[in-house]
């Protein structure tokens, strides 16, 4: 049985969450705006360099402090989404990351956190510029950072590849590894890239 492995999806309000999550699964982006007091919890599995691998993607509501006891939030890697276009959501995703680090568990190793600017297709409305993000997480925070767009299905599949790599799996380590994602409600579909 393939190992399953847990990502949780935090972020502000309206900063693109559940449409990243349902670009993902169902290859179905929608305008309206879906706001949830509640966690939502998917199931779907990963082909990666040949292996299988089951995911729980749970895409959580936005918090006001980091672990919420009534939304015990256990992964296996954290992505944190903000809007390109929004200063607020940047901060949320600081304090958030902030509060991981600070509820650590010593010796139980290192959660990853991969940080996600999401609504790259508004790049005009940028509120900080790429390459300050981008430093700022690599270098200074040490996570991953991708960006990407929702609406457009630009580089949605990237960002779960990196997701799985960020997790440690020894079979997920190639660059130019082969990824494939079977869809939860579609079982004869799959993504190659």
């Amino acid at each position: 049985m393939p190992p399953l492995f847990r990502i949780a999806v935090l972020g502000a309000q309206g900063v693109g969450k559940t449409a990243i999550v349902q670009r993902f699964l169902h290859n179905d982006y929608s305008e309206v705006v879906v706001s949830s007091k509640t966690r939502r919890v998917h199931i779907s599995a990963a082909v990666l360099n040949g292996h299988v691998h089951d995911l729980q993607i749970t895409d959580y509501p936005a918090i006001s402090s980091f672990p919420v006891s009534s939304l015990q939030v256990h992964a296996h890697v954290y992505i944190l989404v903000y809007d390109i276009c929004s200063f607020d959501s940047f901060e949320y995703v600081k304090t958030m990351r902030q509060q991981i680090l600070e509820t650590r568990v010593m010796g139980s190793g290192e959660t990853p956190i991969l940080i996600v600017g999401n609504k790259r297709d508004l790049q005009r409305g940028r509120v900080i510029p790429r390459h300050s993000v981008s430093d700022l997480v690599r270098k200074s925070w040490k996570c991953g950072y991708v960006e990407c767009s929702a609406k457009f299905n630009w580089h949605i599949l990237l960002l779960f590849g990196e997701a799985l790599r960020s997790m440690g799996c020894a079979r997920c380590k190639h660059v130019h590894a082969t990824i494939r994602f079977q869809r939860a409600l579609r079982r004869e579909r799959c993504v190659l890239m």
